[in-house]
């Protein structure tokens, strides 16, 4: 067989447990209300998941990408997840999914870059494809934050839901075109201490603003970068799918690319902050409702505790 020349993203999936956590809700247990909320994160519920795991989740979310991509769990050979919150070390959560979904003998890991970490898996699988170590690749981002959530801290209670988004990526060969362009990738790990989940019963714990100010002032050129990489320009990007943290830090962000076509995905306002899960999860639910056209150009950017950040154009299935 020829070598591949890259790689293409086949088919999206997505997951979220059933119960809804409301604003109101949290005003109940915490001293908040939904307009304050609302009004510095933007996000007006998120899901949390009761007895279900983080390879619960990401389980569902991969086995209805697959389901989408025409693939049989046969052809999978390597599955990659991103996570920074399963309470599970050994086994991985990859070797989770691929024996509940069947899949035989792949290559399976976890990957821990917080919130940017689809985007770091999602170029690993473009990666290791071109370099023949892999042909189909599932990359999952999954997150269970409900279990590192302090409910009784009203900085960090009012942010995080649980979900799980999926993608199956496949090779591309010859003149086919790629579908996963170059990665823009790094971190600033001067800063890492300022969003942390440490110690044996851990919660999360962030300077909120250091956090703000770093992702409104540093994120944007490194977007642009992958624009450039990828041989694309902003009015050309069908949609932008930043980490979804905050509505703020993503308006802050837009406002230093030229991104005039782009609907501006903000599934935060309904699922809050899923760390790993936010990209895939956003996406996959805005092409379920037919809002990004096959074969449009969407960028991709994660960024978050490390501080890490990843980012790449990518050609919507």
């Amino acid at each position: 067989m020829n070598q591949p020349t890259g790689s293409k993203i086949l088919a999206f999936g997505h997951y979220q447990p059933s119960q809804v956590v409301t604003n109101d809700d949290l005003s109940k247990v915490i001293e908040t209300n939904d307009a304050w909320i609302r009004d510095r994160v933007g996000i007006a519920e998120r899901r949390v998941a009761g007895t279900e795991t983080v390879a619960d989740m990401a389980t569902a979310a991969a086995g209805k990408a697959l389901a989408a991509s025409g693939l049989t769990a046969a052809d999978i050979d390597q599955v990659i997840v991103a996570t920074c919150s399963s309470v599970d070390r050994c086994p991985n959560v990859a070797t989770r999914v691929a024996a509940k979904l069947g899949i035989l003998a792949p290559a399976a890991y976890d990957l821990n870059t917080a919130c940017s970490g689809f985007c770091y898996g999602l170029a690993s699988a473009d990666h290791a494809i071109r370099a023949g170590a892999s042909r189909n690749t599932l990359v999952i981002g999954a997150e269970k934050l409900s279990d590192v959530v302090d409910w009784t801290d009203r900085t960090t209670a009012v942010l995080f839901g649980d979900g799980a988004g999926a993608a199956v990526v496949t090779a591309t060969y010859g003149d086919e075109p790629t579908g996963v362009g170059p990665v823009v990738w790094g971190s600033a790990p001067e800063k890492g201490d300022v969003l942390k989940i440490e110690g044996w019963r851990p919660y999360i714990k962030q300077e909120g603003q250091s956090v703000f100010r770093w992702a409104t002032t540093a994120i944007a050129p490194y977007a642009q970068a992958a624009l450039d990489r990828a041989g694309v320009q902003g009015k050309d990007i069908a949609a932008f799918v930043a980490h979804q943290a905050n509505t703020r830090i993503i308006d802050g962000i837009v406002k230093r690319l030229d991104l005039p076509n782009a609907i501006i995905l903000k599934d935060l306002v309904e699922s809050g902050n899923t760390s790993a899960a936010s990209i895939p999860l956003a996406l996959s639910k805005a092409i379920e409702r037919r809002e990004v056209p096959s074969g449009a150009p969407v960028l991709l950017f994660g960024f978050g505790g490390g501080l890490t950040y990843a980012g790449q154009v990518v050609r919507c299935p």
